[in-house]
């Protein structure tokens, strides 16, 4: 059986990247599921997530290749998932992504055992967060903060809110994980209806 994919997204300042860290760190060695990096045209050494920086011309010769299962612009920079993940899911394998809400609602690839996951925080934490790690100046956090309201139109979506211990957020991660592998409600098509 083809493993469920589990779409990861959220405003910036969730904790969408130290949430999958700790639940990948709950999980067993036994448990079928593996995380996906992400390729991204931003310094390996920006702070955040652990990705795999590609230089601009090597994200488009690779999309241009057909290497990206999914990819897109966000904040000046370009994102894009392998399709390793294919292969993956051929194997039976739950694959996490962490990808864009934006993204999300237009992507070709979203298919019937897709897993819509939201973390989100409050408007406080979100601020609190993205001063935290520094990356951008005050101007471009800011841009950060106006799309944290933006909405994903999807009626299967799963909300995980990470507004206190990060262990919380991410053993409701890790229980999503193990139904989403059990149960076919949780990977019907999407349908168009306002969700937050």
């Amino acid at each position: 059986m083809r493993g469920p994919l589990i779409y990861v997204m959220g405003p910036s300042g969730a904790g969408k990247d130290a949430v999958m860290e700790r639940a990948r760190g709950l999980l067993s060695i036994d448990d079928p599921v593996v995380f996906a990096h992400r390729y991204i045209t931003r310094p390996a050494n920006a702070g955040g997530e652990n990705h795999i920086c590609l230089s601009p011309g090597e994200f488009d010769l690779r999309r241009a290749r057909g290497l990206f299962a999914f990819h897109w612009q966000a904040h000046g920079n370009d994102y894009g998932i392998g399709i390793e993940i294919n292969a993956w899911r051929n194997a039976g394998l739950s694959v996490v992504v962490s990808g864009s809400r934006e993204h999300f609602q237009r992507a070709d690839g979203i298919d019937e055992s897709t897993v819509p996951v939201l973390i989100t925080a409050s408007a406080a934490r979100l601020q609190e967060r993205l001063a935290k790690r520094g990356r951008e100046d005050a101007a471009a956090s800011a841009r950060r903060l106006q799309r944290s309201t933006l909405e994903v139109a999807v009626s299967n979506l799963v909300t995980i809110e990470n507004d206190g211990a990060i262990d919380d957020a991410a053993e409701a991660l890790v229980r999503l994980l193990a139904m989403s592998r059990r149960s076919p409600a949780f990977r019907r098509p999407a349908e168009s209806a306002p969700a937050r």
